[in-house]
C-alpha cells in the first residue's frame, strides 16, 4: 500500500517475470518511467528545435537590415 489509496498487487508470476497491477483512485495519474522520460527527451529535442529557428529568425531579421 501507498497512503492509504494506492494498492500495488501481483496480478502474475510466470517463470523469472512478475507483472505487477496498481490499484489507484483515477484522478492519480501512473505512467511507466521509460514513457516519461521519452516524454521528457522529445520535449527537450523540441525545445532546441524552437531555440535554433529563433536564433535563425533573428539572424535573418540582422541580414535584412544590413
Amino acid at each position: 500500500m501507498i497512503h492509504d489509496n494506492i494498492e500495488i498487487v501481483i496480478s502474475a508470476i510466470e517463470g523469472d517475470q512478475v507483472k505487477i497491477g496498481i490499484k489507484a483512485p483515477s484522478d492519480i495519474k501512473i505512467y511507466r518511467k521509460e514513457l516519461i522520460e521519452a516524454i521528457q527527451q522529445s520535449n527537450q529535442e523540441a525545445l532546441s528545435a524552437k531555440l535554433d529557428l529563433s536564433k535563425l529568425k533573428n539572424m535573418m531579421k540582422s541580414a535584412e537590415k544590413s
